[in-house]
């Protein structure tokens, strides 16, 4: 309600990671023929940072991700990703997110304090059923999931129709935030 009284975008970000090591998720199969996936074994992996934004007037949603190989996601990269932000949201940002080491960086916090426009919320402890955007990597994990990457370009690769899909769809994005445990109206 405050964000909708100040006319200023909700937004919601979280960090995942998406492994070579093949998502098993159960499937179908004809009686005593066990699906089998053959991978290379390697760990490589790529890291992602998203937000879910939701206009002033909660009437639009949008979805922004950066994916970085073989790296976790540090103060740097938050930085960059909330800089990219601002550059596509005009006026006050409420942004939403956990307490993950990077948000609560020197970096990160030198970095808010010069924009703003840009105010932060944390979520109450450890609490993923909040943030509508961890429904966003849900969605992706299981559009991935068992397939078998043959390197992290492929799984990029993979990776890109369901967040095209999602960032093009307003009802499933408003799925997402509909999916959190946050009460809604």
């Amino acid at each position: 309600k405050k964000a909708k009284k100040l006319g200023a975008h909700l937004v919601f970000l979280d960090e995942s990671g998406f492994l070579l090591v093949p998502n098993l998720v159960r499937t179908w199969a004809p009686k005593g023929k066990t699906p089998q996936l053959r991978c290379a074994g390697s760990w490589g992996k790529i890291s992602a940072i998203s937000a879910i934004s939701v206009s002033p007037k909660r009437r639009r949603l949008a979805l922004y991700a950066r994916f970085y190989r073989g790296k976790n996601i540090k103060s740097p990269q938050v930085a960059r990703f909330l800089l990219h932000l601002l550059r596509h949201l005009r006026g006050p940002i409420l942004l939403l997110w956990d307490s993950g080491m990077p948000h609560r960086s020197k970096l990160v916090k030198d970095f808010v304090g010069k924009h703003p426009r840009l105010q932060t919320f944390r979520f109450p402890g450890y609490a993923p059923e909040l943030n509508p955007d961890e429904h966003v990597w849900r969605n992706l994990k299981r559009a991935v999931a068992n397939s078998v990457p043959e390197n992290l370009r492929h799984l990029k690769r993979l990776m890109h129709p369901p967040l095209q899909r999602l960032r093009q769809s307003q009802s499933l994005l408003w799925s997402c935030i509909h999916a959190s445990e946050l009460p809604w109206s």
